[in-house]
């Protein structure tokens, strides 16, 4: 299985979006000291929001989906509703 999750960060008032097979090490990763990328700065991040999918093809067409929204208030509803697309 394959998920999308959106992070949250209060520090910094960002999403992140991303897919991956395992949400918890995701997570851990950002809030890592390993983290080398952009979402270093976030932390630490929570997770807001996760959407199970059958295929690493189908997460990252999701995720692309999302981010092509360029929109918080999207990303806000989906978080507070859940994933209805």
């Amino acid at each position: 299985m394959y998920y999308i999750y959106i992070l949250y960060s209060k520090t910094i008032d960002k999403y992140y979006i991303g897919s991956t097979s395992n949400v918890e090490n995701r997570l851990a990763f950002h809030n890592s000291a390993r983290n080398k990328i952009w979402s270093k700065r976030g932390q630490p991040w929570e997770n807001v929001f996760e959407h199970e999918f059958e295929s690493k093809k189908q997460a990252l067409k999701a995720e692309r989906f999302i981010k092509n929204q360029k929109s918080r208030k999207f990303i806000q509803k989906l978080v507070n509703e859940g994933w209805q697309v």
